[in-house]
Formats: structure tokens, C-alpha cells, sequence
């Protein structure tokens, strides 16, 4: 098929596939860096008409990634749900487009049809699509998931809560968590990003984990976000494992970058569903994916970072999540080189994993050595906080100490959730009011100069 327009009397020829949705993306450093942005704004507009043009049904014949050479392709083609897609069969990617901005198009719609997108063709349309057109869809879709509490229900902003520390020492970790939970921060899962991949390591973090959400009952999920594999090792020495935790991107030979393939993360998902922790629900897996990754493993084939980015969630779709995270401005300026880049990014990849029927969340962040700042986070929570998104990540002081990277803060969850009126997930707002935690209005209560805060006294600090 031959991809071609002409656009204020010049001619416009692409390629392949491949090439029109790499010009129709917006400008960022990591597909400028490999090659493939377009070298001009015509040329970017004449991509994106050339996609709005193009028949849905075109992405299931044309493989951006050979189907033979590549398993995540094979995944994405072979799971494809055809009846789902039946509704949409007739569209092009631009009538695509104003299906999804229709506003009797609801939340039922978007999931009756979420398992007959392929990745390609919810990445293709979000490349036509303003800021305000992601917000707006996104906020329709709602992805429900569970393990000891529900994610995902409206009104609801989750939080994962990060105490890492540079040497992995337990007492700095406890600081960390109890800090969090003050701030009614933790109930995504309480998760630690382990200093060192050391199995014995992990395990002691894993139990110390445990031992705390069951001395005081707190419905939530905890994670030691080590390799696949060592969480493998780590439940068959028999510890307390809630979530499975990996990396994932969008090729077989990125994911073979990370030490994983389909076949492991299944055993994985088994060995965790095995255990039967989860007392609301039963999703055990927890990914996170970032733009660049592909391309950072030299594993992209020849495809724009956010159309990679968005086959990693069909990998992620595949095994059920509990949560998935895009981290979207950690990977560095290389790949998002700005917070305009950041903040689009973590828009499309919210909107994208939505729409592809996965649970997403964000980590809103960036680098120190990245043309953004704090500003830019404050705004990039806003607008995902009304596209209703599943979970943000907090770190105590918006500054991860091991990772060395800007986050946002536990008192950021404080301004959304009063600024934007969105609650905890329902079972531990619950906990918290048991804990004495909540004021009248459902907020934290403010405490007096000098109280010890309720949940203080109830752990004896």
C-alpha cells in the first residue's frame, strides 16, 4: 500500500506504516534521536492526514514488527478479539477518532470494545488527538481491578506509596511507610524499589512488609519491585509475596533486554495466584513501561518510541494486572527531553493503556538532568488526576533518595484528593476512618501543633 498526500502543493510519500505513524507523533527527543520524527510540521500534518485516512482493519494486516521474528506481535495478533472489534471494523482512524470523542460513546462502549483494539490502532489515533481529546476519553474508561482492595472505580485516585532508601535499611523503609500512611498515601500497594537484587535482600523486605500491614490490618498490597525471577525464587523459599513485579516493553527482544519473556511472566502470574493472598480480587501482576525503553535496547525495529510504548501493554493486558505504571519521564531527556514532552507523553500513555482495557497508572516524573520541573509534575498530575487516572506514585519529599529522581510528594495526593475531590480506594478510606485518620469532610485530619497523630498512638510511636 502506498502511504502519499499532497499538502499546500507539495507531495508527502511514506514509506511504510511504520514511517506515517512515526511523522504523525509528536515531537520528542528519543524519535529524533533515532531517526525517525518528521523533519518538518508539514510533514508531520501530512502524516497525520494520511493516518486519519487509513482503515482501521489495515493494522491487522500489516505488521509493524514481523510476526514471524517477534512474540509480542504474535500476542497481539493471535488474542485479537474480532467480534469486539466488529463495531469499529467499518471506521477509519479518524472516524475512529470522533467514535471515542462522541459523547454517547460511555464507559460500557469503550470496554465492549477494548479487546478488539491492537495496540497499533489506539496508539495511531492518539497521534491525532489534542491534549484535551485524551483527557476527555480517558476519563470515560474505567478499568476495575482488585487484590485486597478495588482500583480503578470513578471518583477513586489510588497512591502508590515508595519508601525507598539507598541501602535498603529496614528502619528507613518503616520511617518511609509510616510517614505515607499519615498522609493517607499506600493504597495502590506499598512498594519498594529494592537498592540491591539480592534474593535473601528481598525476602527480609518482603516479611518486614507483611508483618506491618497485618499488625495493623491495612487493607492494602505490598511489592518488592525485584526481577521476575527472583520474586520466583522468593515464593518458593515460602515469603509473603502479594504482587509479582517486572519491567515490559513492547518487542520480544526488549523484553529478552529486561530477562523476561511471555513464558516467564506466566509461570510468574501462576506461582503468585497459587499463593490465594488476595481477599477482594485476584490480580497478582504489577508492570510498569516507559517511552524509550525499546529504543534504549536498540529493540524498537524501526517504530516511534510511543507506538512501541503501547505494545507494551498488550503485553501487560495479557496477564491480568492489578496495576501498571507508566514511569514517563524517568528513562531522560534523551527519549522526553522537556516537560511538554513529559506531560504529553504521560497523556497518551494513559489514555492508550485505558483504551487497550489495562489498569494505568502514572509515575510523574522527571530527571535532574531533564528540561523540566516541579511545575510541570504539578500540572501533569492535574490534568491525569481529571482524566481519571488509576494511581499516581509518592515519594516522601517529591525526591527518591536511592532512585535519585523527582517524583511527587505525599502531600501531593493530599491537593489532588481535596482539590479534585477524588477518595482512597473504598476499603482502605474505610481503614482510615477506623484509624481515626479522616476528618468530617473524608480528608486527612489536620492535626494541632504538637498531637500525636491517631494512627501514632495506635503504633506506638
Amino acid at each position: 500500500m502506498r502511504y502519499s498526500c499532497d499538502l499546500g502543493g507539495e507531495r508527502h510519500a511514506f514509506g511504510s506504516l511504520a514511517h506515517v505513524l512515526a511523522c504523525a507523533s509528536p515531537a520528542r527527543s528519543g524519535d529524533e534521536l533515532a531517526g525517525l520524527a518528521a523533519h518538518s510540521a508539514a510533514q508531520r500534518v501530512a502524516a497525520r492526514r494520511v493516518l486519519a485516512d487509513l482503515p482501521l482493519d489495515h493494522f491487522l494486516n500489516e505488521a509493524l514488527v514481523p510476526y514471524e521474528a517477534d512474540e509480542v506481535t504474535r500476542l497481539i495478533i493471535d488474542s485479537h478479539d474480532a467480534a469486539a472489534f466488529a463495531r469499529l471494523s467499518h471506521l477509519t482512524v479518524g472516524g475512529f477518532r470522533d467514535w471515542l470523542l462522541d459523547t454517547v460513546t460511555d464507559a460500557a462502549a469503550l470496554a465492549a470494545v477494548a479487546r478488539g483494539l491492537t495496540p497499533e490502532m489506539v496508539a495511531a489515533v492518539s497521534k491525532l488527538m489534542r491534549n484535551q481529546d485524551l483527557i476527555a476519553v480517558a476519563r470515560k474508561a474505567r478499568v476495575v481491578t482488585a487484590f485486597r482492595n478495588t482500583i480503578g472505580l470513578e471518583g477513586r485516585l489510588a497512591t502508590r506509596l515508595q519508601p525507598n532508601h539507598p541501602a535498603d535499611d529496614p528502619l528507613g523503609i518503616a520511617a518511609a511507610v509510616f510517614d505515607g500512611l499519615l498522609h493517607g498515601v499506600g493504597d495502590a500497594v506499598i512498594g519498594i524499589n529494592p537498592a540491591t537484587d539480592s534474593v535473601p535482600g528481598a525476602a527480609t523486605l518482603i516479611h518486614m512488609l507483611d508483618d506491618l500491614r497485618q499488625a495493623y490490618d491495612i487493607p492494602t498490597q505490598t511489592c518488592v519491585l525485584t526481577h521476575v525471577t527472583n520474586a520466583l525464587e522468593i515464593i518458593a523459599r515460602g515469603a509473603p509475596v502479594d504482587l509479582v513485579f517486572q519491567s515490559i516493553a513492547g518487542s520480544e527482544a526488549a523484553n529478552r533486554g529486561f530477562g523476561v519473556d511471555l513464558a516467564i511472566l506466566k509461570e510468574a502470574q501462576d506461582a503468585a495466584l497459587g499463593l490465594n493472598r488476595g481477599t477482594v480480587g485476584h490480580n497478582v501482576m504489577y508492570f510498569e513501561t516507559g517511552q524509550g525503553a525499546a529504543l534504549s535496547a536498540n529493540a524498537h525495529h524501526g517504530v516511534d518510541q510511543q507506538t512501541m510504548e503501547t505494545r507494551a501493554y498488550a503485553v501487560a493486558r495479557a496477564f491480568d494486572p492489578l496495576l501498571v505504571n507508566t514511569v514517563v519521564g524517568f528513562i531522560g531527556p534523551e527519549y522526553l527531553y522537556d516537560g511538554k514532552q513529559i506531560i504529553r507523553a504521560g497523556l497518551e500513555d494513559h489514555f492508550c493503556g485505558k483504551l487497550l482495557g489495562v489498569p494505568m497508572g502514572v509515575d510523574v516524573c522527571y530527571t535532574n538532568h531533564a528540561e523540566a520541573d516541579q511545575d510541570d509534575m504539578d500540572t501533569l498530575m492535574t490534568l491525569l488526576t481529571v482524566a481519571g487516572c488509576s494511581f499516581l506514585i509518592c515519594v516522601p519529599g517529591s525526591d527518591d533518595v536511592m532512585l535519585s529522581y523527582q517524583s511527587l510528594s505525599n502531600h501531593d495526593a493530599l491537593t489532588l484528593r481535596a482539590m479534585m475531590g477524588v477518595r482512597p480506594a473504598p476499603e482502605f478510606e474505610a481503614w482510615l476512618d477506623r484509624m481515626g485518620m479522616l476528618d468530617a469532610a473524608g480528608g486527612i485530619r489536620a492535626l494541632a501543633s504538637g498531637t500525636v497523630p491517631p494512627l501514632a498512638r495506635l503504633v506506638g510511636a
